[in-house]
């Protein structure tokens, strides 16, 4: 395929002149389809639509061409084809125009003038390590497990894989067994993730020994000062994910009763944000509350 002038930043996008464009638009178009931008320096239009043609177009990554041409110096083009207005645009394939518009267009109407006659890229398939983490996101725990163990089955050390393939042991109640596997992580180099793993079991194994959340409702709502049940109802939140609710009353309980059982409310609260991480929205809403409850 023929190449883009030098003066381009990106090998899809490049200025195409009366001297060239039978090599980069007609050529280039037998291989992929090429939008040609017809714009000039004096029309304020063409400059809105120009950055959106570009947006497409690297959308595409490289299954597109786009092609600029300025009319104010290319006369030869414009001349045979026929350009009357401004901005317009034209989509050649296999050396002939077959589509395009006049006039600025909504994003909408030039994908779906597009669609027809550009492939879109396949969707690159991410690492193992990131599809273990969206699974897990969505609560899919034996899905992450199973590719975490292909994983870890070609690389023991990995740290992140260990870190998150405890938390789906720990989810489907193996405490135990995911003990073993954080203990294994030696590195310092996810230590927040470490700590929030760590955080979980803790919690998960709390809520084994306390008693049942429909009970802890009823004692709470026969007293609602009853601080014990206040803080194992969100121990159990926290151990069914229910972690809005939980910050929500550990916060209440903060604010009701700051030195219950020495501060085991707000040290509940720090756990919870190294459980969820600092890029959780929940955790930057709670820290502020929490702060404004001590202050």
């Amino acid at each position: 395929m023929s190449q883009a002038p030098d003066n381009t930043s990106l090998p899809f996008i490049f200025d195409a002149t009366d001297a060239t464009f039978q090599q980069l638009v007609i050529e280039n178009s037998f291989h992929k389809p090429v939008l040609v931008d017809f714009w000039a320096e004096w029309c304020a239009p063409c400059k809105a639509l120009m950055p959106l043609l570009a947006k497409i177009t690297e959308g595409y990554q490289g299954e597109l061409l786009l092609a600029k041409v300025n009319c104010d110096v290319e006369q030869q083009v414009v001349a045979q084809f026929g350009i009357r207005s401004l901005p317009t645009v034209v989509l050649f394939k296999d050396g002939q125009p077959v589509d395009g518009f006049a006039g600025a267009q909504p994003e909408s109407a030039i994908r779906a003038m597009l669609e027809p006659h550009v492939q879109m890229p396949a969707a690159p398939v991410a690492a193992p390590l990131e599809q273990a983490k969206a699974l897990f996101a969505e609560s899919r725990f034996s899905e992450a497990e199973a590719l975490l163990q292909v994983l870890l089955g070609e690389d023991n050390s990995n740290a992140e894989a260990l870190i998150l393939y405890a938390r789906c042991l720990a989810e489907r109640g193996e405490l135990g067994e995911a003990q073993v596997v954080l203990d294994a992580v030696k590195t310092d180099e996810h230590k927040a993730a470490l700590a929030g793993a760590k955080a979980q079991l803790t919690f998960l194994r709390q809520a084994t020994t306390l008693p049942e959340a429909a009970e802890l409702k009823s004692r709470l709502a026969q007293n609602p000062q009853d601080d014990e049940a206040a803080y194992q109802l969100c121990i159990q939140q926290l151990a069914r994910q229910q972690y809005e609710a939980a910050l929500d009353g550990l916060l209440k309980l903060f604010q009701r009763n700051r030195g219950y059982e020495n501060g085991l409310a707000q040290k509940a609260l720090l756990q919870v944000f190294e459980l969820l991480g600092n890029e959780h929205p929940l955790v930057g809403v709670y820290r502020r509350k929490l702060s404004a409850a001590m202050f």
